[in-house]
């Protein structure tokens, strides 16, 4: 896929800028759902009750990015708070 996005880019001379910012553009794609995928795995793996799993992992998938950057968040802050 991604030699067919260079071809095309090279094909058309003046689209090569937009092959170059649809690269872009997969590689953030693919990261933020790596990300996405790392937190609902790690919401349900993690030892919270029950309820508060699933309303997570609700959050997490109907918010996508944005749900699981605010379970990261909080998660985070958390963990920061049990520790000192």
């Amino acid at each position: 896929m991604l030699q067919t996005l260079m071809l095309l880019a090279q094909s058309n001379g003046g689209l090569f800028a937009m092959g170059g910012v649809a690269i872009v553009f997969l590689i953030l794609a693919l990261i933020a759902s790596v990300f996405w995928i790392w937190m609902l795995i790690d919401c349900l793996t993690s030892d919270m009750p029950g309820s508060e799993k699933i309303l997570w992992a609700l959050v997490i998938l109907f918010l996508h990015l944005l749900g699981a950057i605010i379970y990261y968040a909080v998660k985070r802050s958390g963990t920061r708070r049990t520790a000192m």
